[in-house]
């Protein structure tokens, strides 16, 4: 499974950043998708995650009404919109995924991708 995360940059508070991963060497239909983030000096913690189906979705308290997550399968991609973006949202974002699973722990998913750095400067 290989996992490649691009889309991270720097964005002022109030912009949008769109995130994408896509996935090879495995069946991306039959695989839940999530994002995690992790700060410096903090630990690795739940953004966002889509079941295989992309019927259901999970958010984190603290994105909810500002992301949406979303999967193309034509695609093998999942993506990943972050609109009114918060300095606190600074973090290095890491997409992860597991077959015909899907949650909101690391402990959910067992592949995962290098990250990408997204930087929200106020």
């Amino acid at each position: 499974v290989q996992l490649q995360a691009c889309g991270g940059g720097l964005v002022q508070a109030g912009g949008s950043l769109r995130l994408s991963c896509t996935a090879s060497g495995i069946t991306f239909s039959s695989y839940g998708m999530g994002w995690f983030r992790q700060a410096p000096g903090k630990e690795r913690e739940f953004v966002a995650s889509i079941s295989w189906s992309g019927l259901t979705t999970y958010y984190a308290d603290s994105v909810k009404g500002r992301f949406a997550i979303s999967r193309d399968s034509g695609k093998n991609t999942v993506y990943l919109q972050m609109n009114s973006l918060k300095v606190e949202d600074t973090a290095v974002y890491y997409c992860a995924a597991h077959d015909h699973r899907v949650g909101v722990e690391p402990g959910d998913f067992d592949s995962w991708g290098q990250g990408t750095l997204v930087t929200v400067s106020s």
